[in-house]
């Protein structure tokens, strides 16, 4: 039993052809890399100076042609994509993944962890940096403009967090086609620049980037910081991948995205060449007069559009997290009926939002906005080369060396663009860092406090036979109607189903004993979805799995227990659920008190169990008690 949601959406998926896909992959998948030319030559010419030599022109354009076709389409799009978790990507599903490989792995778990919350702190920069990005244009178009470019650029971004409540499913099937008309646009307008200037394909030649690169400059290095940001997307590729499949967004990247950002670079680089100025937005100088507020409208709509598909990733990876045990329950609305992605998460959306508008208020220009991004893109993407690797060994079965050739000459790239975007902490690289580490700080306190208080519960238990036999013998009234104690136990006597009899001194005609356990799997398919066992005449013990894509519903999966031959009464349902105070250890020990505190304050903030499971409120009945971790 998957979400019906997911249901509906995977079978139209499964109907629509390629095209249609590729289609709609172009307004999700790429917007972040397809809008990255609105800034990224003008950053690295930034970085050589007010008049860049010719040579200097060319080896940036050289850089960022071979880091697309390296980073993207071999790392990517050609290597990443083809390790999937059960048709879901990104560095979440890929740490799943090798994790279950053994049952202990620490190393892989934290370096998952960290490269997931990186893309927090790129969630927060992306939106900030292409909307000032496009609305510069307005300073081409007339200077009087400028003051109005960050208050516009905040009025866009923070009605953009504000509409996400409502979901974007109306105006989703619009990006696709948007997105075609961007990139047909940035392609010819990069063609006209390369007419004016036909020596600039020489740049296509890689001697032209790692003359440069190597070349004794003192810049040279510092260039690689601005060249990394022509691929800030691509980690977006591989996470979106269970949304599309692997074909249509490698058809939508080979067929279109890569070769208009080709030509559109190229064009800019030709203009340059050519004695155009390097002040203002080099992106907007290849575009004629009279078409530049046209211009300046589409990539603001662009910007919008890959600001979206960068939000609606970081509530994607927040409910994968929460799945996996690694965040606090959040409240997680469903937007869309035929499409499981389409889904709201609040307090992740308003965070985002404060960030993003701070940075774009703080920092006031794209130019300034560089600075911090492209390091927490470059750390995840180090990340994943790591956890490549051991796929190649563990999945692939390739040999040491063949992996460790990959893999190494991977490494090297990103460590080159690690190291590059690391002198730019100083100048704004710490804040998607500090965001990051809070996001990490986050998860491994949840997850320490939870296993803490799942170890106290652990120690506490009562064998089952004891109370089986207790309720045999008749020594415990029993009531009309079923019971549902809701536990995270394996075995023995569930803690709540204890705290029940103590309190009531009765139990129901019917019990059954559900724990709900998330697989380290995006879906768990129907026939090994739960299993039941009757341990005594009306008490069963059943065990439900759900994938870290899925959200358990309880009531549904209590009909198909039903169906198993689990004659418990649906008519009459009353769910029992535990609530742990947390508070600390009297005597010492235990966990350090600043966690304590933390894990409490996040459990107390955390969403109800009732909205988790989908239960009645009114079918609920919740008993606490103190757990001191």
């Amino acid at each position: 039993m998957t979400d019906p949601a997911t249901d509906t959406a995977r079978a139209a998926a499964a109907q629509r052809g390629l095209a249609p896909l590729s289609l709609a992959a172009l307004g999700v998948v790429f917007g972040d890399i397809g809008t990255s030319p609105l800034y990224t030559l003008k950053t690295v010419l930034d970085v050589t100076g007010a008049h860049p030599a010719p040579a200097a022109t060319l080896g940036a354009l050289s850089l960022i042609v071979w880091t697309l076709i390296v980073i993207t389409s071999v790392k990517y799009v050609t290597l990443a994509m083809r390790v999937d978790n059960d048709g879901e990507g990104g560095i979440l599903a890929l740490m799943s993944l090798l994790g279950v490989k053994r049952e202990q792995r620490p190393v892989i778990v934290l370096i998952g962890l960290f490269g997931a919350a990186l893309i927090y702190g790129d969630g927060a920069i992306t939106p900030a940096i292409s909307v000032l990005s496009a609305l510069e244009g307005l300073d081409i178009v007339t200077p009087a403009l400028h003051r109005f470019v960050l208050p516009a650029t905040v009025a866009i971004l923070f009605a953009l967090f504000a509409v996400q409540r409502m979901g974007t499913a109306r105006i989703g099937g619009l990006f696709g086609p948007v997105m075609v008309v961007w990139f047909a646009v940035i392609g010819l307008l990069g063609l006209w620049g390369i007419a004016q200037h036909p020596a600039v394909l020489w740049a296509l030649n890689p001697w032209f980037g790692l003359s440069y690169l190597f070349s004794g400059s003192g810049t040279a290095f510092l260039v690689l910081g601005g060249v990394f940001l022509c691929v800030t997307g691509a980690e977006a590729l591989y996470a979106d991948m269970g949304h599309f499949g692997a074909r249509p967004i490698r058809l939508a990247w080979s067929a279109v995205v890569f070769p208009c950002l080709v030509l559109n670079y190229a064009g800019q680089a030709a203009i340059v060449l050519t004695g155009a100025s390097t002040e203002g937005n080099i992106f907007f100088r290849l575009c004629p007069d009279m078409l530049l507020v046209p211009l300046v409208v589409l990539a603001t709509i662009a910007t919008i559009i890959a600001s979206q598909a960068v939000i609606t990733g970081a509530f994607s990876m927040t409910r994968q997290a929460i799945q996996l045990g690694w965040m606090p329950r959040l409240t997680i609305t469903q937007t869309s009926a035929s499409g499981y992605g389409q889904i709201y998460v609040g307090p992740v959306n308003w965070m985002l939002m404060i960030v993003t508008l701070g940075l774009a208020i703080g920092f006031g220009k794209s130019s300034n906005l560089a600075a911090a991004y492209g390091i927490a893109v470059s750390a995840t993407m180090l990340m994943t080369t790591v956890l490549l690797f051991i796929a190649m060994r563990e999945i692939w079965k390739w040999s040491v060396p063949t992996a460790a050739g990959v893999a190494g000459a991977l490494m090297v790239v990103d460590l080159a663009f690690f190291g590059a975007n690391l002198m730019k902490v100083a100048d704004g690289g710490y804040v998607p860092l500090v965001l990051a580490g809070l996001v990490y700080g986050l998860m491994l306190v949840w997850h320490t406090g939870s296993a803490a208080i799942q170890q106290r519960l652990h120690d506490t238990l009562v064998p089952i036979g004891a109370v089986l036999e207790q309720v045999s013998r008749g020594h415990v009234a029993r009531v009309p109607g079923t019971a549902v104690f809701l536990t995270r136990t394996l075995r023995d006597t569930p803690p709540v189903l204890l705290w029940h009899l103590k309190h009531n001194r009765s139990l129901h005609e019917w019990v059954v004993i559900l724990t709900v356990v998330t697989d380290e799997v995006p879906w768990v398919a129907d026939p090994g979805r739960v299993t039941v066992e009757e341990m005594a005449p009306g008490i069963w013990r059943a065990r439900a799995h759900f994938g870290f894509m899925e959200r358990p519903d309880i009531p549904e999966l209590l009909r198909r227990v039903h169906a198993k031959g689990c004659a418990v009464d649906l008519s009459d349902l009353t769910y029992f659920v535990g609530h742990e105070t947390v508070v600390a250890r009297e005597a010492g020990g235990g966990l350090p008190r600043f966690v304590e505190a933390m894990y409490s304050f996040l459990q107390r903030n955390s969403a109800h169990v009732t909205d988790y499971f989908r239960l009645p409120v009114d079918t609920v009945v919740e008993i606490g008690r103190e757990v001191a971790i």
